[in-house]
């Protein structure tokens, strides 16, 4: 869905926050959305870490 926005869309949508936010609290923005980012990749790829694990696990031969 982003790939289909383009540097016009992408300017417009900057000049909307803008005017929402205002120049001073727009750097606040973009930091706290970017930490947010930062962690929601950290959380996805530990889950993904997690489920390969498993499955690895799982499909080892079990000695009886």
């Amino acid at each position: 869905m982003l790939s289909n926005i383009g540097i016009p869309g992408l300017i417009i949508i900057l000049v909307i926050a803008l005017i929402i936010f205002g120049p001073k609290k727009l750097p606040e923005i973009g930091s706290a959305f970017g930490k947010t980012l930062s962690e929601f990749r950290r959380t996805a790829t530990s889950i993904i870490d997690e489920e390969e694990e498993n499955l690895e696990t799982s499909k080892k031969p079990q000695p009886e």
